[in-house]
């Protein structure tokens, strides 16, 4: 038995499930905005963790679960949090925090435990775990002083700025508009780096499969181009076999069992490393490809 742990209608969720459905593999989706419906029972002893969740109509035991696939939003983002009635309130965080804990205890294969997510809260702390793997990482400054920003930028010609936590944000360049607002950065320090130019890679990694796109594209931050008018055309990619090793071992180091790494392919053949996304979004490469991550996510939870 397989368990998705989600909303049921977000994108990957679906492709996972559907993926689970033409394989005929058993699985069950804890829908987190089914929080009252899905009682969920979980009783730590000196051996273990056992318990017993209910969906879609019947009982499961948890030690019956091989494989879990989890893309959580924060319960308290959910609109049945805006519910008035406090017993609501109570039994959605109670059951969230016996859902997060069964998965960081459960057995089997799970994409992905939050303990092995946690290295994408810090930008600058999981650049230095990339680093550690033999991958190049752009010249990073975190700072909330301009004076030192012109500084980094005398030393390293173009720069970038980007968040410093998970949250998803647009890589911009720090061209003359942005380079006049960073008086503003006093109030909250901000991420910037030697722009790299070259050809960008997102690589996927299933346990020890490998999906590789490669990104054409006129803008800094290609998820973006189409915003204001600019292109970005994505097709796999077949890299190179150390490549392709270093990005397993990479996903390893990180304890990932699923992962988005970000590349980029410079002229003279260096490869940098800018981050690794442990809840990737594939359904936006794998529709604009053709390649089966889905599958490979179902297959590799059984």
């Amino acid at each position: 038995m397989i368990a998705v742990c989600g909303i049921a209608s977000e994108t990957p969720i679906a492709r996972v499930t559907a993926a689970l459905d033409d394989l005929g593999l058993p699985y069950t989706v804890l829908h987190q905005r089914h929080f009252l419906e899905l009682p969920f029972e979980l009783e730590a002893t000196g051996t273990g963790v056992r318990g017993r969740l209910t969906a879609d109509g019947g009982t499961v035991d948890c030690a019956e679960v091989t494989g879990i696939y989890a893309r959580l939003m924060d319960w308290r983002r959910l609109p049945e949090t805006r519910h008035p009635d406090e017993d609501v309130l109570q039994r959605c965080r109670a059951w969230h925090e016996a859902l997060s804990s069964w998965i960081e205890v459960a057995p089997g294969r799970v994409m992905n435990r939050a303990a092995a997510s946690a290295s994408n809260a810090s930008k600058p702390h999981q650049a230095q775990l990339i680093r550690r793997t033999g991958f190049l990482v752009p010249e990073t400054l975190v700072t909330n002083d301009p004076e030192l920003v012109h500084d980094f930028g005398e030393r390293h010609g173009e720069l970038v700025y980007k968040s410093i936590s998970c949250q998803r944000s647009v890589v911009h360049a720090l061209d003359r508009e942005a380079t006049a607002r960073l008086p503003l950065i006093r109030s909250c320090p901000v991420q910037f780096q030697q722009r790299v130019r070259g050809t960008n890679i997102r690589v996927h990694t299933v346990g020890d499969e490998v999906f590789a796109t490669r990104i054409t594209t006129d803008r800094v931050d290609y998820r973006y181009a189409h915003h204001d008018g600019g292109r970005a055309e994505l097709s796999p990619w077949q890299p190179p076999d150390d490549l392709a090793h270093r990005c397993l071992r990479l996903a390893d180091a990180l304890g990932l069992d699923l992962a988005g790494i970000d590349l980029m392919l410079t002229d003279d053949g260096d490869v940098y490393c800018f981050e690794v996304n442990p809840s990737p979004a594939f359904t936006y490469f794998e529709s604009h490809t053709g390649q089966p991550i889905a599958r490979a996510i179902a297959l590799a939870l059984r």
